[in-house]
This record gives structure tokens, sequence and C-alpha cells, in this order.
């Protein structure tokens, strides 16, 4: 370590200086070590979230392609046909389009919106330029010719609506909720209402994962707790197992044992506890053990690092006062690790929200969560606005939880 060198005794003004410099040069050297760790987390996870957020709310389709329509469309109030230069500027719009790929983002992004959109934005798409569409009345006539659909309101409105770049669309679908032909925001028709009941199953799921992760945990880290360091050592690598194998392997283990043949089914028929195999497989039940089994882990470890702290003598004590060995250890020890039961769950129910791979194997039609339609709006419907708003949604939920989870943390150390 460099040595400093102070100035003599009898000038404070100088020893002050010197003091705050060397200060100054610490907290450099501070950050200087931070900044790498820093910048990975800048360019792996804000700046990711940055852009999910980004295209969650953002409309560029329509507004790109069809520039000239959107202008022509602002003073049309959305009830009938709108005027003949509309006509005009979207046969303009569609013919300036550079490549095919262009026409079909557009035609996606309305399809969206009304159905048959995607039809009629290619069929016309082919047939330009239109020949002798001179004017605006001959443009109206001739686009009716290719697709006599262009007198129908509905896609008219659907491209005024979403003329704008940015748009609040996707986040309120996501809601079960959007905006009517007006602009007004309005609930779903009842059986277009989907993500409402998909974010309770996800809860659901995830909650009951929580409990049954709890309950078999407490019990192991009590007893992990009170072994001594080396077996409890030894015993904390057989929880950390799971750790070192991939949850593909995991999920296929899963599906041999709990298959109608499989060993959980011949081992319980073998003890005469059943006689049909059960259903544990692409259902519930089996989501339900392998999320278990998986997070399992992330209940223990945060159990152990508290439990290892709490004093065993508080219960012999509370025993020797007269309290009876069960409620002496609910009434004094299970208070004690609240911070590890809130830590633990708060982060085995934020993982177990965002958990797809598992739920897709395992699990049947009623059983997907959350994350197994943002993977859908991903990679086959490619509708990269609505997955993003789904993302959000569950950032949304884990920032609740977690800003819950703080407020309760500190209401309980005022309290204490």
């Amino acid at each position: 370590m460099t040595a400093i060198a102070l100035p003599l005794p009898g000038n404070p003004r100088r020893l002050r200086s010197a003091l705050a410099r060397a200060e100054r040069r610490r907290k450099v050297r501070a950050f200087a070590l931070t900044l790498p760790l820093l910048l990975f987390l800048l360019l792996t996870f804000l700046v990711p979230i940055a852009a999910l957020l980004k295209r969650a709310v953002e409309n560029p389709e329509v507004a790109n392609a069809l520039p000239r329509t959107v202008v022509a469309l602002e003073q049309w109030n959305r009830e009938g046909v709108p005027a003949p230069e509309a006509f005009a500027a979207i046969a303009a719009d569609l013919g300036a389009l550079p490549d095919r790929a262009d026409a079909g983002a557009l035609a996606r992004r309305l399809n969206t919106e009304v159905a048959g959109a995607r039809s009629l934005v290619m069929n016309t798409y082919r047939a330009l330029p239109l020949e002798g569409a001179t004017t605006p009345a001959a443009a109206k006539a001739r686009l009716l010719e290719v697709d006599g659909r262009w007198a129908e309101s509905s896609y008219w409105q659907a491209i005024a609506k979403n003329g704008s770049r940015w748009t609040a669309d996707y986040l309120l679908a996501a809601l079960d909720l959007r905006r009517g032909a007006q602009g007004g925001i309005e609930r779903m028709p009842e059986d277009q209402r989907a993500f409402g009941g998909i974010l309770a199953r996800t809860f659901g799921i995830s909650a009951v994962v929580t409990l049954w992760c709890l309950a078999l945990g407490y019990p192991l880290a009590y007893w992990l707790s009170t072994l001594p360091a080396r077996r409890a050592n030894v015993l904390m690598i057989l929880v950390l197992v799971p750790f070192w194998t991939s949850i593909l392997v995991r999920v296929a283990a899963w599906i041999v044992l709990l298959q109608s043949g499989g060993l959980v089914n011949r081992a319980l028929m073998g003890l005469g506890f059943i006689e049909q195999p059960l259903a544990l497989l692409f259902n519930r039940t089996g989501v339900v053990i392998a999320m278990v089994h998986i997070l399992l882990p992330f209940m223990i470890l945060p159990l152990y690092s508290v439990m290892k702290s709490v004093p065993s003598t508080y219960v012999r004590a509370a025993v020797s006062l007269g309290s009876a060995p069960l409620a002496a250890f609910l009434r004094v020890y299970v208070p004690q690790t609240y911070a590890g039961i809130g830590a633990g769950g708060l982060l085995v129910f934020i993982l177990a929200i965002g958990y797809y791979v598992t739920p897709a194997l395992l699990g049947g039609a009623d059983d997907q969560m959350l994350s197994y339609y943002v993977a859908q709006y991903t990679n086959v419907t490619v509708n990269w606005g609505m997955a993003a708003a789904l993302g959000a949604l569950l950032l949304a939920a884990t920032l609740l939880l977690y800003g819950l989870y703080r407020r309760i943390v500190k209401s309980e150390l005022s309290l204490g």
C-alpha cells in the first residue's frame, strides 16, 4: 500500500486537503474496480430491459409503410368509408414499399386487429401498380375492383387506429383490454379474454410450487442447521446436485419416472396402493412435481443461512421455562427464520412465474404459463410487440412482489 505523505502538524488546512485527496483517490480506485461489473450489467441486463419496454409500446409497421394514408385519415370520423383521397394514398404507399417483406410486416400487424387484413393487403400489393388510377376517384374504383373488402370500414379503422408510432395496444391486450374503433379503452369480448386467466394460472402454479418448496425445504434446512459443519457440508452437496444438471435432463428424467409405465406408477402398483396407473404426466401434477424438484434448493439455501445464525439455546430456554417443545419451536424459533422464509419464498416464486420449459414439456394445454405465450409470439406468430408486452407484465409483477417483500421486511425491522 502506498504511503501517504502528510504535512507536519500545525497546518490543519493542508492536512484536510491531503486527507480529501486521499479519499478521492480511494473512491476512484473503488469505482475503477467495479466499472467492469457495472458495464456488464448495463449491457446484459439494463439495455435488454429498456429494449423490451420500448418494443412493448412501439408500433412502427403502419406508420412506416403507410405515411400518406395516415395523414389522409386524420380528418376521417372513423365511420363509413373514408374519402377517395385515402384510397389514392394507400395505393401510393403500397406501391412505394421497397420490398415484399415490408408489405408482409404491415399485413401481419393489421391482421392482429382485423381478421382477413393479411390477405387484403397482400392481394392489393400483388395487383400494383393500378392502371388508370390517375385520380382519387379512379384509385378508389380500381382498389374496389381488386378487392371489394376495401369498402368495409373495419380495415380502415385498423389503419387509422395504428397510425401512431407509439401505442398502448399491446399492454392493454396483455390485460384483456383494447381500444375501440373510436379510440376509447374497453374490455375485450368475453370469448377473447385470455391473458387474465393465464396470468392467474401462472401465479397459482407458482404459489403452489412455493408452498411445497417451503413445506419440504423448511424441515430439511432445520435438520442441516443442527448437524456438525462437516456433515452439513457433505449433505449440502446433495442439495446442490440439481444445480449441476441441465433442466432438460431433469425434465426428461421426470417424464421417464411419471409416465404410466414409469417407476413411480410401477412402485405404487407393486406395493398395492393403486390398481391402475395414476395420471402424473402432461397435467398440473407433473408440472408441480418437476418444478418443486428444480426449485427446492433455492428455498433451502436462504433458510439454512438464516437458521445457522439462530442460537439453539433459545428453544431450550423456552422449554426449561415450562413451554411445550412444539410451542417453543413455533413461537420462539420460527419467528426468527421469517427473513429466510421471505427470501426463499420470494426467490422461488419469482423464478417460478418465469418458467417455460418444464410446463411446456410436462404440462397439458391448460397448464402453460405466461412465458409459453411469450415464446409463441416470438417464434411462431412473430408478434414482437405482444411478446414484449407480456414480458413487461412479468417484469412488473416481479418488481411489485419485490417491493412488497421489502416493505414487509422494513416494517418487521421497525417493529423489532
